[in-house]
Formats: structure tokens, sequence, C-alpha cells
């Protein structure tokens, strides 16, 4: 049973049902369904058209739940004669269904959930043990998302940034369980990247590589986490950086810049550097002040003082970062860092101490901890 295979036909023959007239979330339940079926009768019996095979089980699935429901509820059902087996048509269902995940209406959090299960082909079990959540409570949440965007058509072209900022979130997430929610974003995003041509998505699969292909060197063995100056260069996945770079290069071609492809710029200037010591922190500095100029992000901002505090020392980096809210997320952590490089490690230590009380994850409050100790015992010393 190639379990990839059929997680790449998921979204597809779901496209194929609503576009027969499913809607959305007894198009995903037949799918499942004809799921269930091909793993019991594939091993012994695999089809010569998979994704026909599938169509076909389908809509047999659909087709039955409907009669019943008409039955139950009385009401009638819109449906179309069942077609005869054959090849399925070749229209771009993948692509509807990317945009119907990322509809508005939705919470990121239900987005998410949505896309990893009608996109991704994930079962609601694996992505409920990729968020670290009881199963039926991540049940509860696709089935909430599937009933707000069940019945919804699409007459106008999908907003992409939405989209995009989904499979942003979903990589963010990291990984966990037997799913690697990072590589499954990388996977999607190639997946609509084939399908769209457009620049920002381009940019955020170049993000992605380039971020992913630093992955191997952020933490040590124990799960500590090592901050990018310090990172084992040689861990570097070099051919996934080269890649991420000549995506970006050929999205930066079309002189229609982003968001991702700025970020993603900023990745790859961090990539190109052989030692920590020969990055090249003057262009970094310039591509931030055009991330900045595109979002007005603080979080930007923030990345961008500490950038500066790099290229035009510690003191310019703190006059920055005293310009931006100090409740931002990391700012303290920031500064922490920018008064040691300034040579005052009795506020950096005191800094760190704090920034680690605020840490979001237990690794990065472990990593703050650590400084603070290193600064004190110096102090000590």
């Amino acid at each position: 049973m190639n379990e990839l295979l059929l997680r790449e036909l998921v979204p597809a023959v779901i496209g194929v049902l609503v576009r027969r007239g499913a809607d959305f979330a007894a198009a995903e339940d037949a799918v499942q369904d004809a799921l269930v079926e091909a793993v019991r009768v594939w091993p012994d019996d695999a089809p010569r058209d998979p994704k026909g095979w599938l169509v076909t089980v389908a809509w047999r699935k659909f087709l039955d739940s409907a009669r019943a429901d008409t039955s139950r509820r009385h009401r009638e059902v819109r449906v179309e004669a069942e077609p005869v087996p054959g090849p399925v048509e070749g229209a771009d269902d993948t692509l509807r269904l990317y945009f119907l995940c990322a509809h508005p209406s939705l919470t990121p959090a239900s987005a998410v959930a949505l896309t990893l299960r009608a996109v991704g082909g994930l079962t609601t079990r694996q992505i409920a043990q990729a968020y670290l959540v009881p199963e039926a409570t991540m049940a509860q949440r696709i089935s909430r998302a599937k009933r707000t965007v069940s019945g919804v058509r699409f007459n106008q072209p999908g907003d992409v940034a939405t989209v995009l900022r989904v499979l942003y979130l979903v990589f963010n997430e990291g990984y966990s369980g037997d799913i690697d929610l990072a590589a499954e974003a990388i996977r999607l995003t190639r997946q609509l990247a084939a399908r769209i041509k457009h620049e920002e998505v381009a940019g955020l699969l170049a993000l992605m590589l380039l971020h992913h292909a630093r992955r191997p060197a952020r933490t040590t063995p124990d799960g500590r986490l090592v901050p990018l100056a310090e990172q084992d260069r040689g861990l570097w996945d070099t051919r996934m950086i080269a890649e991420g770079v000549d995506v970006l290069q050929a999205a930066l071609a079309r002189d229609r810049l982003g968001e991702f492809q700025a970020q993603a710029a900023i990745a790859a200037l961090h990539a190109d550097a052989q030692t920590a010591e020969e990055t090249d922190w003057v262009q970094i500095v310039e591509w931030y002040d055009e991330l900045v100029r595109l979002t007005g992000s603080p979080v930007a901002r923030l990345n961008r003082a500490v950038a500066v505090g790099e290229a035009d020392g510690p003191r310019a980096g703190l006059a920055a970062l005293a310009e931006l809210d100090p409740s931002l997320p990391r700012h303290t952590a920031a500064a922490a860092y920018l008064h040691e490089r300034d040579g005052d490690p009795v506020t950096a230590a005191r800094l760190y101490a704090e920034a680690a009380r605020a840490a979001p994850s237990l690794p990065e409050r472990d990593h703050l901890t650590r400084q603070a100790a290193r600064l004190n015992a110096r102090l000590r010393g």
C-alpha cells in the first residue's frame, strides 16, 4: 500500500466529487470511506487507475449517503447520475480545495486542520498526534470547519495570501507524532507551486526549503536549542539550500516582491555564509527594510533591530530596539543579546532571566536560562 500516493490523490478526488455536486463535507466523508476500502482491497487487487478507482468508489459512497439522508430527512438531494467508470477528467481540483480550506470564515487552527485533512490526506488521528491533542478534539475541530464551508462555491479567484498564511502556519508548527508537519507543509507548498505560477507561492516554498535545510543543526541530541551563530554548518542540507536559492531567484526575477520572497532572501543570505562571521549583515538589514515596508510587521522591525546591531554595532541595534514596544515577544531576549555584545553582562544576565520567564516554549526557556546562568557564573568568577 502506497500511503504517499493515497495522500496525493485525496485532494483531487475530493475536488472531483465537489465539482459533480457534492458539498465539501459530504465529499470529504465519502473519500475517507473510499480510503478505508482501498486499504482493504488494494494489497490483493491493486487498480491500474488508482485515482479513477477512488473517484468511482467515493462517488458511490456519496450517493449511498445522500439517498439515506434523503429518506431520513424527507428532502431532495440533487446529485448527478453515477458516471461510467473510466479515466477521470484532469481539472485542477486540488487548487480549488486549497482556497476552500483557507476560507476567511475559518479560524487559523481550523483552516490548518482542514488543509491537512482534505489537501494533505492525513487522518484525524495523525493530525491530532501532530498537534498533541486528543483525537476526539481534533475530530470536532475538523467537523466544525467542514460545516462552515459546506455549500461554498467559488465564482471568483481565491485569496492566495490566505492560503499561504495557512501553509506557513502548518510549517511553523514543527513536528511530532508520526507526521512531520514541516515536511508536510513543504510537500503541500510544492503541490501549490506546481498548480499556480505565483511569485509569493515560490517565495514561500523557497523560505521553507531554506529554513528546513538548517533543521539538523538547530538542536543538540538532547533537545537543546543551538543559536544560528553556533550551528554546525556542515550539518546543513546544501542540496535543499541550492534548490531554495534557485526557486527564490526565479521568483525575484518576476519583479513583484512580496513578504515571503523578502524573508526567503534573508534566509538565503544566512545560508550563503560559510561561517557566522561571513554573514552579510548589511544586505540583511536592507532586506529587512523591504520587509518592514511591505508588512509594517513589529516582528520584522524587531528582527531588523538585531540585524542592525550586527551590521552597525550593538548600540545602533539597541537604539533601533528602543523605538519598539517592549511588550513585543522576544523583545527582552533581543535586548539581552545586544547588551551582552555591548559589554554589559550585568544587564544582559538580568534580561536573559526575565526573557526566560516569558519564553513561549520549554526549549527556548531552557536556552535563555542557560544564557543567564553563563553570564552570572562569569560575573561571580
